[in-house]
């Protein structure tokens, strides 16, 4: 039976691959249960518009998921600019005791949340020197993910399709010539609308999937992230496996006629 490597990120380990955010839920409880039910062991946070300290008369996410219990990874949710990406994070890390380990995103369309990757590309060489692990969510664009990489960002994050448009996988070809190119994990970030898209970016050989809208905005979200959960898990195994060469039609059936019984 084949052992599969953990996912490591930044030096540290983690069973899942599935990354979870932690907003639009209707409340912590549900939040808390769909996390659970997901398996994820990073939560991604949005400093702008979820509580973990900021506003200490209202109800803290910290409380409904202790960071003894998973991974903050604090984003930049909101943020339209390298300078504001920035300093939102430093926030990060002064409300997190020094959390290192951010998601940096810098947009550039408040309609479409498309990346600005020329924002994005400054504001990750500014916090990779402020000494933060950077995990980075860019276009599907092979050559600035490179960039990204090389300034030394910890796993790179390209979307599959526009955030929160559930569409799913638009170009897989981008993201395979990503994997191929990149030495740190390669993550979906953005566009996955249910568990056949989380296991297409798996069979693809991404690293693992993050994912908000498709899971919070659910009829049942706690049994959509079970079924994201299962997706992400049979996607690794089948990739894992190497599926059959695609035909286009088979020369030889499928059960073998020599040795029939006349």
């Amino acid at each position: 039976m084949h052992t599969d490597a953990r996912l490591t990120i930044a030096g540290r380990e983690y069973g899942s691959r599935l990354l979870v955010g932690t907003g639009k839920y209707k409340d912590f409880n549900e939040t808390r249960a769909a996390i659970d039910a997901s398996g994820a062991e990073i939560v991604t946070v949005a400093i702008r518009r979820v509580n973990i300290g900021q506003d200490a008369g209202a109800p803290s996410l910290l409380d409904y998921l202790p960071p003894s219990e998973f991974t903050y990874l604090p984003n930049t949710a909101g943020c339209y600019s390298a300078d504001d990406a920035v300093r939102t994070l430093r926030l990060a890390r002064e409300l997190l005791d020094g959390h290192k380990l951010v998601k940096l995103e810098v947009l550039g369309d408040p309609h479409t949340l498309y990346p600005n990757v020329l924002e994005t590309l400054r504001a990750a060489e500014t916090l990779v020197k402020d000494g933060f692990d950077v995990m980075v969510y860019t276009s599907d664009d092979p050559i600035i993910a490179k960039q990204l990489e090389a300034i030394g960002c910890c796993a790179i994050m390209p979307l599959a399709s526009l955030i929160g448009s559930g569409m799913g996988i638009l170009n897989p070809w981008n993201l395979q010539l990503i994997i191929e190119q990149s030495t740190v994990p390669v993550i979906v970030d953005a566009g996955v609308g249910t568990a056949s898209d989380a296991a297409i970016a798996m069979e693809l050989g991404c690293h693992g999937v993050l994912m908000n809208t498709a899971i919070a905005a659910a009829r049942d979200p706690v049994l959509m992230a079970s079924a994201m959960k299962k997706g992400v898990e049979a996607g690794r195994e089948a990739f894992l496996a190497g599926r059959m060469p695609r035909k286009l039609y088979s020369a030889s059936p499928s059960s073998p006629t020599t040795g029939m019984i006349a």
